[in-house]
Parts: structure tokens; C-alpha cells; sequence
């Protein structure tokens, strides 16, 4: 995604970083239209906006926060990566449908004789009294 097409907030984070904490503004809030983009076409934005449904504002912006590091620069890394991170789940396709399946039947069998031979040896440790 063109960072040209993301809105940066920053606001003042929690946290350690003394008086330095109170002074500058390292928390970051990116904001990325996923309607206005041009970055994706049709179906693309229409899995994206059915995949990030809940997530969105407005039902067409993707917002995500970051105030982890100290720094601005890193904060502002960290929640592009996560941008990014969100937008290539969104998109991804599909996992290929589960083909089913049975167990073989041999597989069945052993089991029973198994079981039988298991529920056998219980009965053997059974004492007449």
C-alpha cells in the first residue's frame, strides 16, 4: 500500500521515557481508506471490506494503533507493518475447500479386535469368589 495514501495521527503515549514522555508525541494511529484506495480492485476490496468488517470505521477505514516503542519513527514502522499485516490476510485467498474423509476399513477392524482383546483381558483378571 502507497504510504501517501495513509493518515498519520500522533498523539502523546503511557509509558516509560521520563520527562521526555511529556514532551513529544511517539503514539501513532494509522488510517488507511480501503474504498478510496486505488491500490485495490474489485473483488480484492470487496474480500477485504467482507474480511475486515468488524475492524473497520465507517465501514471503509482501517485504523490501527501503536505506542510500544519510544520513538515515533519506530511506532510509525510498527503500525504500518501491521497495516500491512491485516491488509495481506484480508486479501489472501481462500484455503481450499476440506475434501472428506473416511476411515479405511481395516483401520475399523483393528480397532474392534483390539478393543475385544483389551475387554478379554479385563475378564480374565476377574476372580470367582
Amino acid at each position: 500500500m502507497p504510504e501517501a495514501e495513509v493518515v498519520w495521527r500522533f498523539s502523546r503515549a503511557s509509558g516509560p521515557g521520563g520527562q521526555h514522555v511529556n514532551t513529544t508525541d511517539s503514539a501513532v494511529e494509522a488510517r488507511w481508506d480501503v474504498v478510496a484506495s486505488g491500490v485495490l480492485e474489485g473483488p480484492l476490496r470487496d474480500r477485504a471490506l467482507a474480511r475486515l468488517g468488524p475492524r473497520l470505521l465507517d465501514g471503509r477505514v482501517l485504523a490501527v494503533h501503536a505506542a510500544e516503542h519510544r520513538s515515533q519513527w519506530r511506532n510509525r514502522q510498527a503500525a504500518l507493518s501491521r497495516l500491512q499485516a491485516l491488509l495481506d490476510e484480508a486479501v489472501a485467498p481462500p484455503p481450499p475447500r476440506r475434501r472428506p474423509t473416511r476411515k479405511s476399513r481395516g483401520v475399523n477392524e483393528r480397532r474392534l479386535t483390539d478393543k475385544k482383546r483389551r475387554g478379554d483381558v479385563k475378564k480374565g483378571r476377574r476372580g470367582e469368589w
